[in-house]
């Protein structure tokens, strides 16, 4: 829980800096792209930590609380619902790969088609409608320039649904040439622990093993994996038949 805290703050410090207190110069500019980069990853960050809620997996014996920090993170992130998407999430696990799945494409895999599709499955005009109300409130009540919220807020959140679908989603889940590992219908994409992390907080290179294990929080998956492969290793190995 400490980490959803220590991520929830450093997204909480960039957005209030961005919005209300940046002064634009030719010299801000460089330092305000990073800015906005590391936002994006943290606004990933932010439905991560919903989504670990979403399995219980941060406060397991508080379930109230696991709720709470759930529904705050992704109010943040982009005003959206942690009811609306409960159980959308776990369709999503008991349905993987299915026509029930409400992440999978309807019938358009490429990454155009499969994306509108993921899109339409979890952003609804009440979001849209929840999202104005706060920039107005921003704009009308707080004094905050509307180009900061777009550049600090829109953006980043913006890209993070780029992250989250691409790598959480598309490349996860998509057919190639090498068949699913199980009935669980995700691959684990090759691209080592730090690319793991910096992508999508390992749900792209330890995917697999999140479905294996969904209570496993995001920051557990790399362990996750060396116990997976311990068992299998210790059922096939010739002592396991003696």
């Amino acid at each position: 829980m400490s980490l959803a805290a220590a991520l929830i703050l450093a997204w909480l410090t960039i957005h209030i800096t961005g919005i209300f207190f940046w002064h634009w110069s030719w010299a801000s500019v460089p330092v305000a792209i990073a800015m906005v980069a590391v936002q994006t990853w943290l606004s990933t960050g932010l439905f991560i930590v919903a989504h670990d809620a979403m399995h219980g997996a941060l406060a397991p014996t508080r379930p109230r609380l696991n709720r709470v920090i759930g529904a705050t993170a992704l109010s943040l992130y982009a005003c959206l619902s942690y009811a609306a998407l409960l159980p959308q999430h776990h369709l999503h696990h008991k349905e993987t790969g299915t026509a029930g799945d409400p992440d999978f494409h309807r019938g358009d895999a490429s990454l155009g088609g499969w994306f509108l599709q993921f899109f339409r499955s979890y952003y609804s005009h009440a979001q849209i409608a929840r999202i104005t109300l706060v920039a107005l409130v921003y704009t009308l009540v707080l004094g905050a320039p509307l180009g900061n919220i777009v550049i600090f807020w829109a953006l980043p959140a913006l890209g993070a649904v780029g992250q989250l679908f691409v790598f959480g989603t598309w490349l996860p889940h998509r057919d190639r040439a090498e068949p699913f590992a199980d009935a669980h219908h995700a691959h684990s994409i090759d691209i080592g622990p730090v690319l793991s992390l910096l992508t999508c907080f390992h749900f792209g290179g330890y995917h697999h093993e999140h479905h294996v294990s969904p209570g496993t929080p995001w920051w557990g998956l790399p362990a996750r994996r060396h116990t997976l492969a311990q068992r299998a290793n210790d059922r096939s190995s010739p002592q396991a038949y003696r």
